[in-house]
């Protein structure tokens, strides 16, 4: 990997790790669903005269089916998930959570596109998983007050991710990545703009919550998309995982530095099971020759 690439890469994480921070700012103002659609909203504006300059618009058109899954379950589904569970639990446990992406991805691999899964990996879900309950077993009230629903959110949203992942896999290889990128934003905010449009807040959202929500168009939407498409053609999909590792490291530093959150040692043991399930399950570490 060149370094260029290793600092793309950082910067990515850099970026996504700072959208559980972004989501924190202004949730409480939009309200979940709201806030999950302004930002495809905010995001489909950057992207789409980018995608006209190149020339895009009708690949768009020729290809809005599967775009439209895509919007769904990599964006609307979990965005709006993600948003809601801002509400209850920490930007930190958050970024955790999500780190269980590419376990669900390799299940679903597994059990839909018939994808081998080695003793290892077999392992490696077994062991990220158990680290996602080690997270959670003191913390998975579902009473009033509780942050039942907001862990479970996370990981419907991180199961809707690995779906998407795989769905991409089999339906939109031969579609450019900028193409992707957008259609997923457009068809995302056209899904929940019925929704939001019911759930608009009655107080207008305050100036934060609108910085907030325009970081996470513009930045962690636009702009990191590009990147992480960029990062996949150039250094491919087994290194640009690699940003899955990196992510919470940048979300618990962000939290820490402008909410105040702490990092506790039961979240830094969980997100290291974790963590390593991950690496296991993608095969980043195998059994050595003999």
């Amino acid at each position: 990997m060149k370094p260029a690439d290793l600092i793309e890469l950082i910067v990515l994480a850099a970026i996504w790790g700072a959208s559980f921070l972004f989501m924190r700012l202004g949730v409480h103002d939009f309200g979940p669903v709201a806030m999950a659609a302004v930002r495809m909203g905010i995001a489909s504006a950057a992207l789409l005269p980018l995608l006209a300059l190149r020339q895009g618009m009708g690949e768009l058109r020729q290809a809005w089916l599967p775009l439209m899954v895509i919007g769904l379950l990599n964006s609307a589904i979990p965005f709006a998930l993600f948003s809601y569970a801002a509400l209850a639990i920490t930007a930190g446990l958050s970024s955790i959570l999500n780190a269980t992406t590419p376990l669900w991805g390799a299940l679903i691999a597994w059990a839909w596109l018939r994808q081998g899964l080695s003793g290892l990996r077999a392992l490696g879900l077994l062991l990220g998983f158990a680290g996602v309950l080690f997270l959670a077993w003191d913390k998975a009230s579902f009473k009033p007050g509780g942050s039942g629903w907001a862990l479970a959110a996370c990981l419907a949203a991180t199961f809707c991710y690995g779906l998407a992942a795989n769905f991409s896999k089999k339906y939109t290889v031969h579609i450019k990545p900028l193409t992707v990128a957008t259609g997923s934003q457009v068809f995302g905010a056209l899904i929940l703009a019925g929704p939001a449009v019911y759930l608009w807040p009655a107080t207008l959202p305050s100036l934060q919550a609108w910085v907030g929500v325009t970081a996470l168009g513009v930045l962690c939407s636009a702009l990191a998309y590009l990147l992480y498409f960029r990062l996949m053609s150039r250094i491919g999909p087994t290194n640009t995982i690699a940003v899955t590792f990196l992510i919470p490291v940048f979300a618990v530093l962000w939290a820490y530095l402008f909410l105040g959150e702490l990092f506790t040692l039961q979240m830094a043991l969980g997100c290291a099971v974790v963590l390593l399930g991950t690496a296991l399950a993608l095969g980043l570490i195998r059994r050595p020759a003999a």
